[in-house]
């Protein structure tokens, strides 16, 4: 809902719990004046009749209250704006109207040449910004730094900082921190998302899991990004950010040309971290991911299997055993294309090898539908290898600084997607790849992050970073529409290229390509702070787990740490014993059965995982689940009790595995007769009202 005052200076967006409030004054300084629990129109003029303080002349009295700081003028903040032309440097704006579409809130603003428009959105009780700029004057202008948005939080004491960090394998690493007075910058300087940090802040004061407020920011941008969170002399806090890193300039605009930031949404819960969760989880299911209503199947992959050392033949003997396990859909993973017998090859040559798959990839695909799954391939077409028909035709399409060396990670390059002949390259492989067989699903990896971001001859070269981005998500575009029924997964290494961004153009989204399931569960339980469990790619492997560590674990132990996502299987299927393939196909019913619960009902997070027993619960309508897995218990400790969330205290609820009925929301778990035993060990729980 949008209220607004009958001077046309003040804006109320609210949701069904919260309210975002901001005010123009009478010198056009546009400054904030609310977030948090829902008010009323009145409430918020009330405020804006309250003046601003007036402090020393060594600080202006416009910091940290602003809504979209800009460079120039009596302010000292960190800017959300930095404009520059021949002349001269900064912003002065004035505000020259405000409209509305359906529940989109714009302020207009000009500084001679450049229109500025801030954008506003009430999802639920998420608060999506973003801001465009327009060039309709005479001269280029050169965008230093063009932020989404700017977010005020109230006055308090003793704010704390939530953050996932993480590096590869080791993914989305939730820690918590206190706020201390000047800025914490998090962000990538590598040319996508990363696996250093996701794009998500939380702030609190005394929050727990199920109480206190919590303000939360996410960043909806797929290259480098940087959000600053900001604790000011005066002790309030504001939290900026946007695409690219730092400020050496993000674009020229000539005459005529437009930018629109990323969405930067943000959001405030007294439900503590958990309603914070559900609430993200609701607005992406709802408004971010396509086609969420719809149960993402159980897929098996065939990289841990064969990696490079693929055949027709062996592909359909692994898509045999899958069906038996009642997979879903058959991913062929890297290997199946070009000259790609290793890692040194091929990239970037996306037709099948034909020794392998001397009919193309129509054959397989066919005999996978026939034993009744969807099939998969993987690609990463933003990278090229040096040995490779593309390279050596287009060895200028790559990003490279003249007369330097040519930079080879993991034996490739990364192709400059900014150029619109190498987009229109891409488009053509892929639209004819995806025409050629009855491909379901596109596993999309990108495994190489920028280094020798250079362009020679072009004028302005480091519009790569942010061309780049737009140009992939032209390409999804592009693909998805012409390719209705294929379903993507955004894939970078593991989780190196998860936001709000990406997921709106993708189905899921590759974790980790850590598959150890105790590991897992710390990744998982991060993720799981801003995404939801219906985009959480997670398999099941080996044990031994020798792609990582050598970890020895339990089937059952793998299986209900991976069904807390949407579940796949990576294991070496030919090497399975039939005991194995019984087992497994029985949790793979079960997590059929599950699935809607966990793909898209309510997360509860009964226990973290940094202690001996880890508890997830999803709740759905009557029913829910709990997926508890013990990871280590010392001698005469009891494995502890777990109090379920989200059920009605005056009903009863029967236990599906034991029979036996409870009463309101509380339930003992070492009361329920289940196979939880005292060494490394998980188990299912489901419940239904009755």
């Amino acid at each position: 809902m949008l209220e607004i005052a009958e001077n046309g200076r003040t804006w109320v967006l609210s949701g069904p719990t919260s309210s975002y409030a901001v005010h123009l004054t009478e010198d056009d300084e546009l400054l904030h004046l609310h977030w948090g629990p829902a008010i009323a129109l009145a409430d918020a003029e009330e405020l804006a009749g309250r003046p601003l303080p007036v402090g020393s002349s060594f600080e202006s009295p416009l910091d940290g209250r602003e809504e979209y700081p800009v460079e120039g003028g009596p302010r000292f903040a960190r800017p959300a704006l930095s404009v520059r032309t021949p002349e001269r440097r900064g912003t002065e704006w004035t505000f020259e109207r405000y409209d509305t579409e359906g529940d989109e809130l714009r302020l207009r603003f000009r500084d001679t040449g450049l229109a500025i428009t801030l954008h506003y959105r009430m999802r639920g009780d998420v608060v999506e910004r973003w801001a465009s700029l327009d060039n309709d004057g005479a001269e280029t202008l050169e965008l230093l730094r063009a932020d989404s948005a700017v977010w005020t939080l109230p006055e308090r004491e003793g704010w704390q900082l939530s953050q996932l960090h993480g590096r590869w394998a080791a993914e989305s690493r939730l820690v918590r921190s206190d706020l201390t007075y000047g800025e914490k910058v998090i962000g990538s300087r590598r040319g996508h998302t990363g696996h250093q940090h996701l794009p998500w802040v939380a702030l609190d004061t005394d929050a727990t899991e199920e109480r206190g407020e919590v303000y939360g920011c996410a960043l909806g941008w797929s290259g480098s990004w940087r959000i600053a969170v900001a604790q000011l002399p005066d002790a309030r806090v504001q939290i900026t950010g946007g695409a690219g890193y730092d400020d050496s300039g993000l674009l020229l605009l000539a005459p005529g040309e437009s930018f629109t930031t990323p969405v930067f949404a943000g959001l405030w819960s007294d439900a503590g971290f958990g309603g914070a969760s559900r609430t993200w989880h609701a607005y992406q299911r709802t408004y971010v991911i396509p086609d969420a209503d719809q149960d993402r199947p159980v897929l098996y992959n065939s990289w841990e299997a064969t990696q490079f050392d693929i055949s027709e033949e062996q592909q359909e003997t692994l898509a045999q055993r899958a069906a038996a396990l009642g997979v879903e859909l058959f991913v062929v993973d890297d290997g199946w294309f070009g000259k790609r017998t290793s890692d040194r090859a091929g990239l970037g040559d996306w037709t099948p090898n034909p020794d392998r798959f001397p009919a193309g990839l129509k054959p397989l695909a066919d005999r996978v539908h026939a034993l009744g799954m969807q099939f998969g391939i993987w690609v990463e077409p933003e990278m090229v290898n040096a040995d490779s028909d593309l390279y050596r035709a287009h060895p200028d399409w790559v990003q490279y600084q003249e007369g330097r060396k040519r930079t080879e990670f993991r034996n490739q390059l990364v192709l400059n997607l900014a150029r619109e002949d190498v987009q229109e390259y891409l488009w053509e492989q892929l639209d004819g790849l995806l025409s050629s067989a009855p491909i379901d699903y596109v596993k999309w990896d990108f495994n190489r992050c920028f280094t020798d971001a250079g362009w020679p001859g072009d004028g302005y070269p480091q519009r790569l970073w942010v061309d780049h981005v737009r140009a992939l998500y032209a390409l999804f575009d592009r693909l998805r529409a012409a390719h209705p029924g294929v379903a993507f997964e955004s894939c970078s290494g593991g989780g190196g290229r998860i936001d709000l961004g990406i997921m709106s153009r993708t189905d899921q989204v590759w974790t980790s390509d850590n598959t150890d399931p105790l590991d897992r569960l710390a990744i998982q339980h991060g993720f799981s702070q801003i995404h939801p469990a219906r985009v959480m790619a997670a398999w099941v492997t080996d044990s031994p787990n020798t792609q990582l560590n050598d970890r020895v674990s339990s089937l059952r132990f793998r299986f209900v740490s991976a069904m807390a996502g949407v579940l796949g299987v990576g294991g070496d299927l030919s090497e399975w014993s039939g005991e194995e393939l019984a087992e497994a196909r029985r949790w793979v019913d079960l997590y059929k059965e599950i699935r809607p619960l966990v793909q898209h009902g309510d997360l509860h997070r009964l226990r973290p995982p940094s202690g001996g027993l880890s508890a997830v619960q999803y709740a759905r309508g009557d029913e829910t689940v709990v997926l508890a897995l013990l990871q280590a218990q010392h001698y005469g400790e009891p494995v502890p009790a777990l109090r379920l969330r989200g059920l009605d205290p005056a009903a009863s609820y029967e236990c599906l595995e034991t029979g036996e009925v409870h009463r309101g929301a509380v339930l003992l778990h070492h009361g329920l007769r289940t196979p939880l035993r005292g060494d490394l060990d998980a188990t299912v729980i489901r419940l239904r009202r009755i």
